[in-house]
């Protein structure tokens, strides 16, 4: 009987153990130092490990997530400059993606490069995150960037599914608002192109046919592809609509986090419609001309 209550635990053990493993993101970093000659590389290859374990290894949400569930995504972090001791300044370019039913093709749903940010980190220090306390820019960084890509994900699965995760990137901006660093401000970017305004463009029911054409271009769009071509594209195009909708209403003068969205699925549109009837051709292109001038040379294809 003691064997047999000793073996339900272990079972009881193991199965938590691989539950707690399977945590949302699966995230590659990498941390570029071309840029830095005749420094100790090997802070950097702690920085790295330190990095991915903290993105990938911290339970962000309260959901269970199976192993191939997890949300792919990239984070490379450039450094540019050592201004002093323990401080870096550097760039880190956000990718993730998402995969399209019954396929093995993965969009991209987010592809931004953050070139305002100055961390400190010590070699072989934590890095560690509370909710309710700023404890470094580097935590507050990628915690902020790992909301944000979970809160996406969950949009393009069901409408404004995103919102706690947004919420809780907010509270991250809210937090840093009695710091120095900059980023999390609104004055820090004259574009309105900055966390703070990424953040507050999702949260703001202005921006509602900006999430929802998350929802519409993925789930009512490309998961559809595997049934019926025609029938997904019908649905990428309705979701391009909502786009040009939003584009004619103008709440703000820059609109940057439509513009972020439009570069992370331009190659892809142009893909999508390549084979289209000319109609539909001629129709994004007629949207994509409007809504996105300034990716004119990209869309040319579709006239060949």
């Amino acid at each position: 009987m003691k064997m047999k209550n000793r073996f339900g635990l272990i079972i009881i053990v193991l199965l938590f153990v691989v539950k707690a493993g399977c945590q949302e993101l699966n995230c590659n970093v990498s941390v570029n130092t071309n840029t830095q000659q005749g420094t100790n590389k090997q802070v950097y290859t702690t920085m790295e490990t330190s990095i991915r374990e903290f993105m990938n290894n911290t339970v962000w949400t309260n959901h269970v997530y199976e192993n191939a569930e997890r949300i792919e995504c990239n984070l490379m972090i450039t450094i540019m400059s050592e201004p002093s001791g323990n401080d870096y300044k550097a760039k880190i370019s956000i990718q993730s993606r998402r995969p399209i039913y019954g396929s093995s093709y993965n969009s991209v749903l987010f592809n931004y490069i953050d070139d305002d940010v100055l961390i400190t980190y010590a070699e072989f220090d934590p890095i560690d995150y509370s909710d309710n306390t700023f404890i470094s820019n580097l935590s507050s960084l990628l915690s902020y960037y790992a909301y944000l890509i979970i809160g996406l994900d969950y949009d393009s699965f069901s409408p404004e599914g995103g919102t706690p995760y947004f919420q809780k990137a907010e509270k991250i901006v809210d937090l840093a608002q009695s710091t120095s660093y900059t980023g999390w401000k609104a004055g820090d970017s004259r574009e309105r192109k900055n966390r703070y305004w990424i953040i507050n463009n999702l949260l703001d029911s202005k921006y509602k046919k900006v999430r929802d054409f998350n929802y519409q271009y993925h789930r009512q769009g490309l998961d559809l592809m595997e049934k019926s071509i025609e029938t997904g594209r019908a649905g990428v195009m309705e979701s391009v609509e909502l786009l040009q909708e939003f584009y004619k209403d103008k709440p703000d003068p820059f609109m940057s986090f439509m513009q972020i969205l439009i570069d992370s699925k331009s190659e892809e549109l142009v893909d999508i419609f390549s084979q289209a009837p000319d109609p539909e051709k001629q129709k994004i292109l007629t949207i994509m001309g409007e809504i996105d001038p300034g990716g004119a040379n990209k869309y040319s294809q579709l006239r060949k």
